[in-house]
Formats: structure tokens, sequence, C-alpha cells
């Protein structure tokens, strides 16, 4: 079994659980439910605290409804955006296939930007006229604002016939009052969940029907028609000397909830059902083999289909009674009892977990029992598979969870180490991710293949504006042979550093590759920015129709895959824009291309997005393209190498005489440069300062000055960044 898989306790996430044995039709608020529904209200907000039954009702619902219904059970690592866009998106795909076909791939190579998810969901909805309701049970487990924000949008944009049902313990930070205004939510709130009389008859059963209407009028009242606290009440009352007397002493608060659980179900319980509850209070799910494993019994299935048949706060996931899971109020209880009664008994109870799991391939489960066991090196084994999976499916904020469970000894795995690389750089933070790279290959067996971390380190260079360090990478890279059997995000990154670099050729044939991998593996992101490089190409060496066209194809190809939100396809819209023929077409781009590249944090990228913006505006004799070009050279002047796109800044500048900077390419024969020359300009690439140059050299500072004045005269350029990518037109880099 894997996370992938939709069966056994996979697919529980994305179904209804099974109705209770005694289920209460309260048609009230299902005639509640059912006017939103016809009214086409975009929001059935229930809310209310735990144990309201708030599942059970929407469950009891939904699953009587004609229309399909798409159900996503929230569970708490689900606050990673890339998590609850994959599992909504799984969720709707199994009552329309299409959504996971076309928005599922996008989730991961956006790393669940609601910007990029939520249209292509109603886009992918939108199409289908059948009505489809759809379920997001324990949504307040969701602390993330980006989350949030996406469903808020994804309500704002619902079509009609898309109905989202929200069950949750606290109001979502949504704005509600708009909603209202807009008439775009029903709610249910505690006082409509509550219990009237008849309806608790039928809850507590047999107790119910044994007390007299006084009776059960005053149990309603002292719980305030809480349906745990009644449930609660039925349980007790099973062992009450005097029903009557116990009515008169009860109080349904949940204050006193644990106390009663504890006295009147766990100590009235027999020791082998109490032992068995407690042990197994380390599972957030439920089943008879796994509990088998964990208590040493051998008819778990049995027990656990028995428990749950007489105990309503045990609940069936599933219609083959195969899975389970405490109620929220009773799991709470037993972990509180468990710490306290078997402290020492909960490692190994969270090993036998993870050694079940793992059996069964689910590594995912298992790395979390093994946190949770202080089990940091069996964790750390499973996380060098369980890592690189969570990357690829764009869960970033779960792997950092993880990592940080690690603790000090992530610092001597490679695969954690790299982990963390990729966490800071896709936070941006390039200085901690290059120490974790450098760490990875510190700590790396002799066994490592370098090309594996070599993504991350041209990322990084490129991120950081220093081409000359990603050039070197890729070079090793390509001159492995074995670009066509390696993951596509390589091949795009090696393509991405000879595209900055200016050696075309080496870009273009590196680039075909990436966009034929990206394609077989389905890594979308990669498939755009691959010809989105490709259009750099173009338009840096003046094939004007090619460019236009492989920006057009680069925007349509994100717009088709529902990345045309994403930052990093500002590139292809300002080539696009630069490239029209019609000027109202190139503002139009312009504006979009800015308006996505002030989301990178990357000055390279961003540069040369301000660069083309601002060249295509002064071109139109549009003055804030000037304001544009000079934001442009403040974010070049910050990059170590910035390549080809200082290069065309400079042009730019020149051509719309900004700046004195160089505007053309230089034609120097090779063996102008002497050889002392040639030996300072090897080091211009690099961070080195000219007195950190002059001590690797062993010469004065002021011979390395009079290298460089002599380098920059005799390549026709003004400054340091420039001769560098000139000496790589000449191929002298």
């Amino acid at each position: 079994m894997n996370g992938d898989h939709e069966s056994g306790l996979a697919a529980t996430k994305l179904r209804p659980p099974a109705a209770p044995t005694r289920l209460v039709q309260r048609s009230r608020l299902v005639d509640l439910l059912d006017d939103g529904v016809a009214r086409s209200v975009a929001l059935l907000l229930v809310s209310a605290p735990a144990g309201s039954g708030k599942s059970t009702l929407v469950a009891a619902w939904a699953l009587e409804r004609a229309r399909p219904v798409a159900w996503l059970q929230v569970e708490e690592d689900d606050s990673d955006p890339a998590s609850f866009w994959s599992s909504l998106v799984a969720a709707i795909g199994r009552c329309r296939p299409n959504v996971t076909a076309v928005v599922g791939p996008l989730v991961i190579g956006s790393q669940g930007d609601d910007r990029v998810v939520v249209p292509a969901i109603v886009n992918a909805v939108i199409d289908d006229s059948e009505p489809l309701l759809v379920v997001i049970d324990d949504y307040h487990l969701i602390d993330n604002a980006s989350v949030h924000r996406g469903m808020e949008r994804l309500i704002d944009l619902c079509p009609t016939q898309l109905t989202l049902v929200i069950s949750t313990r606290v109001d979502p930070p949504f704005r509600l009052g708009r909603m209202r205004v807009r008439n775009r939510i029903t709610e249910v709130r505690a006082q409509h969940l509550r219990f009237a009389t008849d309806e608790a008859t039928v809850l507590l059963g047999s107790i119910g029907r044994s007390l007299s209407p006084q009776r059960l009028d005053d149990l309603c009242s002292r719980t305030e028609g809480w349906a745990a606290g009644l449930v609660l009440a039925g349980l007790s009352m099973e062992h009450a000397a005097d029903p009557d007397q116990f009515v008169d002493a009860f109080r349904g608060d949940d204050q006193l909830v644990a106390g009663y659980l504890t006295d009147e179900l766990l100590d009235t319980m027999g020791a082998g059902d109490r032992r068995r509850l407690i042990e197994t209070a380390v599972l957030d799910h439920l089943t008879g083999p796994l509990i088998d494993a964990l208590t040493g019994s051998v008819d778990g299935t049995r027990w656990l289909a028995d428990i749950a048949d007489r105990n309503q706060l045990v609940i069936c996931l599933d219609s083959t009674g195969e899975w389970f899971r405490y109620h929220h109020l009773l799991r709470d209880l037993l972990l509180l009892e468990a710490q306290r009664s078997i402290p020492e008994r909960l490692p190994e109870l969270h090993a036998c977990a993870a050694g079940w799991f793992e059996l069964r391939g689910d590594r995912h489960r298992a790395v979390v029992h093994r946190f949770a066991a202080g089990d940091i090196p069996e964790a750390i084994a499973l996380m060098r598979v369980v890592g690189p999976d969570l990357l690829g499916r764009g869960q970033i904020r779960k792997l950092r969870s993880f990592l940080e469970q690690a603790g000090p000894a992530a610092t001597t795995d490679t695969a954690c180490a790299l982990g963390w690389g990729w966490c800071e750089y896709l936070s941006s933070r390039y200085e901690p991710a290059t120490r974790w790279l450098d760490l990875a290959l510190e700590v790396a067996p002799p066994t490592f293949d370098p090309l594996v971390a070599a993504p991350l380190r041209i990322n990084l260079a490129l991120g950081g504006g220093d081409v000359a360090t990603a050039l070197a990478s890729a070079r090793l890279a390509t001159a492995a042979g074995d670009l066509w059997q390696r993951p596509a995000e390589l091949a795009t990154a090696v393509g991405a550093a000879y595209t900055w670099a200016g050696m075309r050729a080496e870009a273009q044939e590196v680039l075909a590759v990436a966009i034929s991998r990206s394609q077989a593996e389905q890594r979308l992101t990669s498939h755009v920015l691959a010809l989105i490089y490709s259009a750099i190409n173009d338009v840096e060496y003046g094939n004007k129709d090619a460019a236009h066209a492989t920006a057009i194809q680069a925007v349509s190809t994100a717009e088709s895959f529902g990345l045309a939100q994403y930052h990093g396809v500002a590139p292809a819209f300002a080539i696009r824009g630069r490239t029209a023929a019609d000027p109202d077409s190139a503002r139009f781009d312009v504006a979009h291309a800015l308006q996505l590249a002030r989301r990178a944090t990357t000055d390279l990228g961003l540069a040369y997005v301000l660069t083309t913006c601002g060249d295509t505006l002064l071109d139109l004799a549009d003055e804030a393209g000037g304001s544009l070009l000079i934001e442009a050279r403040a974010r070049i002047d910050r990059c170590v190498d910035p390549g080809i796109a200082g290069r065309y800044l400079a042009r730019a500048e020149s051509r719309h005489h900004l700046q004195s900077r160089t505007a053309t390419s230089p034609t120097l024969p090779t063996n102008q440069l002497t050889d002392r020359e040639l030996a300072v300009l090897r080091f211009l690439p690099t961070k080195l300062s000219q007195r950190d140059i002059s001590t690797e050299l062993y010469v004065s500072l002021n011979t390395v000055k009079t290298h460089c004045t002599a380098i920059f005269r005799k390549l026709e350029v003004n400054d340091r960044k420039s001769a560098v990518q000139a000496a790589r037109d000449l191929h002298l880099l």
C-alpha cells in the first residue's frame, strides 16, 4: 500500500465515514442544507464545537443526495498547501476524473500555489453541467494562510453547479459577512445542531426509550443538546444503578468530559478492552491487523467491529468495516491516559506501528511513527525515500516539518541535508541553502552520485546571479553523457545555465532533452521552463520570429497546464510582448509579465523581465520603460555574474541613451589577450575581489588592476561583468 493508491487506508480520506448504528434522521437540518443547495449558494458552512455531530450530519446528508459527492477528510499534515490541494483534487477526481488528470500535476508543479490551482479547478469543473457537492470535513485543522486564501477565492469563483460544504470546529478566516450580503453562504451552527428530545431518544437507543419524557428533557437541557454529551451520558447510564439519579447529577459540558470518560467509560470496561483502547491511542486510524500487531491480540478485527457497534465514539471509515478511528474527544482522552499510565511503552507502540506500515509500503505513515518513537536513525533512513517524494509532490511544508523533527541528525545525512537545501532555496533563502548543499556533499558517502545535487546547485547559483558557478555544474552534468536518463529537472537546470551564459548551441541541445523528458515524466513546470529558455535563446540571438513563436507556445502550454499565473512564466509574456507586432498586445503582455515577475525573488530572472519590458515600452514611446531599466540595473548590479541578462541591459541602456554601456558583441581575436591577462580573466566570473585575485596569482594588486584595465579595453567593455560575458561570447571562458 502506498500514499497514492486509492484503496484501503488511503481511500478513507476521500470517502464519507459510514453511518453510525443509530443514525438520527434530522430532517430540519437536512432541509436547511437542501435549501442552500437549491438556492445555489457557494458555501454550506457547518461550524460548531467538537462533538456536536457535524461530520455525522454532513456524511448522512451527502450520502442521500442524488448528485455526486466529493469528500475530503482533512488530516493534520494537510496544512501543507500542496498536500491540501492534491487531496482536494483527488477527492473531486473521484467524481470528475478529468480534474485529477488536468489539475493534479499543476498542484505539484506550483507547490500548491492557490493562484495557479484554484482557477484550474474552476475551469476543469465548469465545463461539466452536472451538479457536484464537495465536502471538506475537519477544516479547522488547516492553519495555512495561502490555503485559506485559495479556498475563499474558490468560493468566490464557484460555478452554480458546484457546492462547497465545510465542516469545522471554528469559523475559517473568510470574509463571511461579505458572503452573507451576497447570499453566497448557508450556515449551520451549534444552536442548530443541538438535539431535541425526540432526536435524543433515537440517539440514546434503548437507554433513551427507558427514560421518561421529563428525564429526557432534563438530560437535553443539562447537555444543551450536545451530541457528545448525550452519547457520553448513554454510555455512562448503561452502568448506572439509578438512571434518574444519574440524570440529576450529570453535567454534559466539555470541561467535565475527560473526567466522565475516565470514571464512567474506562473504569467500567474490562481490563482487556481498556488496555487495548489505551495502547491503540497512538494510532489515528485503526484496522484489525494493526491492532493485533500493537497489542499482541489475534481478534483485532472482531474486537474493533464489536466496540464500534456498541460505542458511537468509535467511527467506521469505510463501507467494508476495515478502517475506523476514535472520535477526537475519545482519542484525546486515551492519549492523556496513555501518557499517564504507560509512558514507557509509547515509543515501543509507535515503533511497532511504523514497522507495520513499512511492511505495507506506506513509508509516509511509517516515518511519522518513527519520529514519534524517537527512533531518529530509522526515521532518517525512511526520509531518503520520503523526502524526495515530498519534494516531487511540492509538499515543502510537510518536508520541512519532518526535517525539523530529525534535528541535528539531519546534518549527518546527505538526503536530509539536500532536503533542507531545497526547502531553503524554495523559500528564497540562498545562503542557508548553499550551506546545506555544501554540507550534503561533505557528508556524502563515496557511492553518492554528485549529479543528484546538480539541479539544486545550478538553481542556487542562478538564483544568486552567479552564472559562472551554474555553468561549471552544467558542464559536469553534460560531460556525464546521460542526461536522457536523468530526471527532467536536471536537463532543464543545465539548459538554463547554458542559456544565461549565452551558449546557444549547447543550450538548445540540452533543452530539447528537457522538453522531451519533461513530457514523458509529466513534469509540467520543467516543460514550460524549457520552452521559455528556448525563447530567450532565440530572442537573444536576433531570431525574432522564432522567439515570438516559441514564446506563444510557452504561454499557451502554461495556460493549458493552468500555470499562466506562475511567476516563472513571466519571461514568456515579456518576450511575446517584445516580439509582438501589435502595440496593444505588447502593452498587455508587458503588464502581465511585470505582475508575475514581481512575485519572484531572484535578481537574474526579474532583471531580465524588467529589461525586456522596459525596452518594449521605450520602443512604444512610453517613458515608464526608463524606470524599469533603472530598476533592472539595480538588480543586475547585485549579481556576481548576470550573463546575457547584463549584456542585454547594457544594450538597452545604450540604445535608449540612458547610460554609456557596452552595446555590441566583441570581435576581438583571442591572441590579443596576453597569458597573464587570460589568467586574470579566468577569475573575473568568481566572487573574488581584485585583491583576492592578486593573492591567488602571487602578484601585486596594482598588477591585477592593470591587467583588468587592459582586458576591459580590449574587450570593449566598461566593467567586470560585461567583460565576463564578452569573454564567453569569444569562447575565452
